[in-house]
């Protein structure tokens, strides 16, 4: 039996930000990892998807060479130069925290899948781990709803359609999320034929509606079907063609493609660890319950990333570990002081911060709304890239911003700035009298103040 002072289960992102403080304490430090270092963001997430988005822009903008002067002729995607690209890109970031790890005199990475015997006792391949302080890190998995004949097709998650050799003719995509929708464009722009099913009346559910109907349309523009309000009946396979059935508002459609993208979910992989050996505690969907400091029933076993429930995004597994850290060296980062946010990083992007506008008439608070589309922004119509709009929500009684979506050219990047007016409390008039560079597209964030007004709740995005 081994002692460790620390020891991490999950080499995902938040395990990087623990060994990064952890480290310098000259403590002795486990590291356990069932597959491949890095996590789901590094491996199958953002790293590898969003060097898809990139590739997917740069032929889609070469392809409106005509709108911008200039003629590109016959241009020819070389997938497999795609592909490459995002290899190197995504094995390079996972070979370097593996070889961080491996030549760091007081860690020692171990391969196998990690099984609780107590409290704070692991075991992994036959041998037993103790520790002061165990951090579980294990992530989450796509999961698959229940469909009729989806277990005898050969279907793609998230993580398996990056190992596509060649663009599907048809990709049919079950789940309108920020998965469904990222991907469904990025394969659109590689000449693929995308259909959506989404169950729901909208896509990404988590949206307001006026949000979610604005991504539709631009995906829709892009000769992306997609098909809301659909139940999908019963999936058959016939050698490599996938036929789905999906009732529509009552009315039944028959979709055929290539290739089967489920991005309908996820499921957190604390199944994995034999957690019933221990006292620590699920919610009735699997995630591991914490306190706000991240710590489970057991003192000194912390949960941070995804497993617990607190977020799923890499940014906020990052401050999960920020949170532990605080806690072990002295700092007052809390998990009920974080202010959501995050992106989705189709064309153009979503940026999206603190509360929705559904959410914030649902909670009484009175709200005040201000929207700008971006073909009112001098910056976006001189670089072509005007669709979208920008939206601030501001409480009509404390005059600080409670929300933002920024569905446009820079979302994704201009919404950092309102996490950080959120985060100081910045009145919104104070935020009115920033002078700001011209041109750019978030100098006229500000001013997009000066159309506000109180929502009617009838009228609510």
């Amino acid at each position: 039996m081994k002692h460790f002072d620390h020891l991490i289960i999950g080499t995902g992102q938040a395990t990087g930000t623990l060994l990064g403080k952890l480290i310098p304490t000259k403590t002795a430090i486990g590291v356990i990892e069932a597959h491949k270092v890095g996590g789901s963001c590094v491996n199958y997430g953002c790293t590898p998807t969003k060097t898809l988005v990139a590739s997917a822009k740069a032929f889609h903008q070469a392809n409106r060479g005509d709108f911008y002067g200039f003629d590109t002729g016959n241009l020819n995607l070389n997938f497999a130069k795609v592909r490459e690209r995002m290899n190197r890109i995504r094995n390079g970031s996972s070979d370097g925290l593996k070889s961080w790890m491996e030549n760091t005199s007081n860690v020692t990475l171990i391969f196998g899948s990690a099984k609780f015997t107590d409290d704070k006792q692991v075991a992994v391949n036959g041998e037993t781990y103790t520790a002061d302080n165990i951090y579980i890190n294990v992530g989450t998995r796509p999961s698959a709803p229940p469909i009729t004949g989806l277990d005898k097709v050969d279907w793609l998650d998230s993580a398996r359609l990056l190992n596509l050799e060649k663009v599907p003719e048809h990709l049919l995509i079950i789940g309108g999320g920020y998965i469904g929708a990222e991907f469904a464009q990025v394969f659109r722009r590689f000449g693929a034929k995308v259909s959506i099913i989404q169950r729901g009346s909208q896509l990404m559910p988590r949206e307001d509606g006026d949000v979610a109907d604005a991504v539709k349309e631009i995906l829709e523009e892009e000769g992306i079907a997609v098909y809301c309000n659909a139940t999908t009946k019963e999936v058959t396979q016939t050698n490599d063609q996938k036929k789905v059935e999906i009732e529509v508002d009552g009315a039944v459609k028959t979709l055929y493609g290539d290739q089967l993208l489920v991005a309908a979910g996820r499921m957190p992989n604390s199944d994995t660890l034999s957690l019933e050996h221990t006292k620590i505690k699920t919610n009735e969907r699997g995630y591991i319950e914490v306190d706000n400091y991240c710590e489970t029933a057991v003192q000194g076993v912390y949960a941070v990333g995804d497993v617990n429930g607190h977020g799923g995004f890499t940014h906020t597994a990052v401050n999960d570990a920020e949170i532990v850290l605080d806690k072990l060296f002295g700092g007052n980062r809390t998990l009920d002081g974080r202010i959501m946010i995050y992106g989705l990083f189709t064309d153009p992007p979503l940026g999206r911060v603190g509360m929705t506008e559904k959410a914030a008439i649902e909670k009484g608070i009175k709200v005040l709304k201000a929207t700008r589309s971006m073909n009112k922004i001098s910056r976006a119509k001189e670089m072509g890239e005007t669709k979208g709009f920008a939206k601030l929500l501001v409480d009509a009684e404390t005059d600080l911003i409670i929300g933002a979506s920024i569905l446009g050219v820079g979302g994704d990047e201009i919404i950092n700035m309102f996490a950080t007016i959120m985060h100081s409390n910045i009145p919104c008039r104070h935020y009115r009298k920033v002078v700001l560079v011209h041109p750019t597209v978030s100098e006229l964030m500000p001013w997009v103040l000066d159309g506000i007004k109180e929502v009617q709740e009838k009228n609510a995005g």
